[in-house]
This record gives C-alpha cells, sequence and structure tokens, in this order.
C-alpha cells in the first residue's frame, strides 16, 4: 500500500486512476444499490452489453460517411438510454418477463455493433478500448464527465430518493398513492443506462457491472435501512477499487480484473460472516 501511494505521488496516470475509482465510487454505490434493491442486476448488463450496437453505428457513420462529430461515446449514450427505454416499456405495458427482454436487447446490441463494426474499414481499436476500458488510462476529460455523472446522480437521488425507493420496495403502493410508477422506473433505467456508458467507456463492461451489484450486495448484508446500504456500497467501492489498485501495482496484474476478484472474494467473505453471525445470534437447538 504504501507503494501505492508513492506511485500516486509520482505519476499522473495513477492519480486519474484513484480519482476515477472514487468518483466511479460514488455512481455505482448510488444507482447501484436501487439496482439491487429492484432486482434488475441484469438490466445493468444487458445495457452494458447493448452499447455495442451504438457504438458500432457511430464507427461506421464516422468512417464511411464522414460524421466525424458522431463519436462512439455518443453512439453508446443514444444506445444505452434506448435499451434502458425499450426495457423498462416491455416491461410495464407488455407485461412481459424483464429477463425475456433483456436478453433481446443485450443480443440485438451485439449482433448489431457486430455488423456494422465489420463493415467499417479497418480495426477500430478506439472501439475496443471504449468496450473494455483502462482504468489506468484515464484522462482528465474522462474525470471531467465522471464529475458531471456524480453531480447528475447526488442530485436526482436528493430530488427524487422516495419515489425511487417506492418504485423499488412498493411498486404497487406507490401507484396506489398516485405516483407514477412507470415514469419513475424508466428514469430510473436511464440512470442506470448512463451510469453503465460513462463507466464502460472508462473501466469496461466487467469491471462496471461488478461495481454496480458487489458492493451494493456486500452493504446489504450488513445494514438495517436503505441509506446505510447506499453509503455502505460507495465506502466498499471505494475499498475494491484502492485494493485493486494496490495489488495490481505490486503484482503487475491488470487493475480491472484485480478489482473484480477482490469484489468478489469479499462477497463471498461476507455472505459467511452473515450467516456465522445469525447462526451465533439464533443457535438451533438439537
Amino acid at each position: 500500500m504504501p507503494d501505492l501511494f508513492s506511485a500516486i505521488l509520482e505519476y499522473a496516470f495513477m492519480r486519474n486512476a484513484l480519482i476515477a475509482g472514487l468518483l466511479a465510487a460514488v455512481a455505482c454505490g448510488v444507482v447501484g444499490s436501487f439496482v439491487v434493491a429492484r432486482r434488475i442486476t441484469y438490466v445493468a448488463g444487458g445495457i452494458a452489453h447493448s452499447v455495442l450496437g451504438g457504438m458500432g453505428v457511430a464507427g461506421y457513420l464516422a468512417a464511411v460517411h464522414n460524421w466525424d462529430a458522431v463519436t462512439p461515446l455518443y453512439g453508446a449514450i443514444a444506445a444505452a438510454l434506448l435499451s434502458a427505454v425499450v426495457i423498462g416499456w416491455v416491461t410495464l405495458r407488455a407485461r412481459q418477463r424483464e429477463d425475456t427482454i433483456i436478453g433481446a436487447v443485450w443480443a440485438v446490441g451485439m449482433a448489431t455493433g457486430i455488423l456494422f463494426i465489420s463493415q467499417t474499414p479497418g480495426y477500430n481499436q478506439e472501439l475496443m478500448s471504449y468496450l473494455f476500458g483502462n482504468i489506468l488510462m484515464v484522462s482528465d476529460s474522462d474525470l471531467s464527465v465522471l464529475l458531471g455523472l456524480d453531480l447528475l446522480i447526488v442530485a436526482l437521488t436528493l430530488l427524487l430518493y422516495n419515489r425511487f425507493l417506492a418504485v423499488c420496495f412498493d411498486a404497487e403502493f406507490a401507484r396506489v398513492r398516485g405516483i407514477r410508477v412507470e415514469v419513475y422506473y424508466i428514469l430510473l433505467l436511464c440512470l442506470a443506462a448512463l451510469t453503465v456508458v460513462v463507466l464502460v467507456t472508462v473501466v469496461g463492461v466487467v469491471l462496471v457491472i461488478a461495481l454496480l451489484t458487489l458492493p451494493a450486495a456486500v452493504a446489504g448484508l450488513f445494514s438495517r435501512t436503505f441509506r446505510q446500504m447506499m453509503i455502505g456500497a460507495v465506502a466498499f467501492c471505494i475499498f475494491f477499487i484502492i485494493a485493486g489498485l494496490a495489488v495490481s501495482y505490486e503484482t503487475n496484474f491488470p487493475a480491472g480484473a484485480t478489482i473484480v476478484l477482490i469484489a468478489g472474494v469479499s462477497y463471498v467473505v461476507a455472505m459467511v460472516v452473515r450467516w456465522l453471525i445469525r447462526r451465533h445470534r439464533n443457535p438451533v437447538s438439537n
């Protein structure tokens, strides 16, 4: 750990990686808590993979039709928001199972991206870097985007906290109270979509899904209120990122994979600890 902080003081890319991790922790901790509470974890995965379609279309338009203003990030944002709206609308209006529509959006998005990438001249390295990301290559402009995302998430959460909470835990009661559940559910999905797409372009698909779900899941095991869960999710996310960067720096392992493994192991350990605590409090009499 001391070597990590020495590297942070010495190298700009390490400072950017740490700052990106802290900013990502806020977004993932807050939005991830809603995602885990609403049990729509697979939505994040579906959206994260569907953005390849938007990236592919944007890359094709830029390369073939010289639409230089259309960047992969814009394509990813459009695809993510469209996926969120489609998943929300079909789930609520057509009464389809969420896992079915998520699987369809996932597959169609990936297929569309692969199709357009195959028709784009040359191998587009930029598209691959957007898709898989690298937390050690975060730029100052990426940090600005992450900061803007955090401000948006915090503002909407403070403004609509009770409504989001009602949608996550008791949608029927919220509907009876006159809350437009459909609107806030789709808004919540769009917020998750923005979080996914911005973080995918920075840290990649695997890491963003892990950070959205595992810290909130660990915090949820030991929290009595949703606010505690949200704060705990941010704290655990920060811990996983710092620990992952430290281990990665010492061992030369890939940073993203190291963070995911630490988060996964921590979740398993947390479940075991929770089970032991419950068993100690409520011993089974033979």
